[in-house]
């Protein structure tokens, strides 16, 4: 699935004081928790693995040493913080690695900050609702699903795993286990 559900982004709160601590703890939950939205950012701009990692490590380096000053007041979540710096950062980028020779005000169409934030963060709700749906689920669905779905594992396997008589009974319970969580998830706030 995704990193983030086995490093989950620290509280706001709690990155920055981490960083006032100097943790290197903290600063590594915080990498691990937003570089792949940067480097999907990066990926989707004419850029590579390399280039997301060389931006996203500019952006830390600036939230660093804005924490440390003492005087950084985060007026919006810390993740749009992060990804608004490291847009900036690329555009800027490609602006001097001459990728692209227009007027970089140009790149709005396609680089919308807002629409892309508010995108990402409605997927991040989502995900979440899944997760916790997921948790509600029970045995041997979630299994099951996460089996099939996450694991990438066959009909055949899940039958022989869960004793079903053949492929398509465990099919058939794949099916009601999908209906239940699918229940499950539009019944969350």
């Amino acid at each position: 699935m995704n990193n983030n559900v086995n490093n989950p982004a620290p509280a706001d709160n709690e990155a920055i004081l981490g960083i006032l601590n100097n943790s290197e703890a903290m600063l590594k939950r915080i990498y691990l928790a937003y570089f792949p939205m940067v480097l999907q950012l990066v990926i989707t701009n004419n850029g590579n693995e390399d280039d997301a990692k060389d931006i996203y490590q500019e952006a830390i380096i600036v939230l660093y040493n804005k924490v440390r000053a003492g005087n950084f007041e985060l007026s919006s979540k810390l993740k749009t913080f992060i990804y608004s710096v490291c847009r900036r950062l690329w555009l800027k980028r490609l602006t001097q690695l001459s990728r692209y020779g227009g007027d970089i005000h140009d790149l709005q169409e396609y680089l919308p900050v807002e629409e892309d934030i508010a995108n990402h963060e409605e997927k991040d709700i989502q995900f979440n609702k899944m997760t916790g749906a997921l948790g509600l689920l029970g045995e041997p669905c979630k299994t099951i699903i996460e089996d099939f779905y996450i694991n990438d594992r066959s009909m055949q396997e899940i039958c022989e795993k869960f004793g079903y008589t053949n492929a398509d009974n465990a099919k058939t319970q794949k099916y009601k286990c999908l209906q239940r969580l699918k229940k499950l998830f539009f019944q969350q706030k």
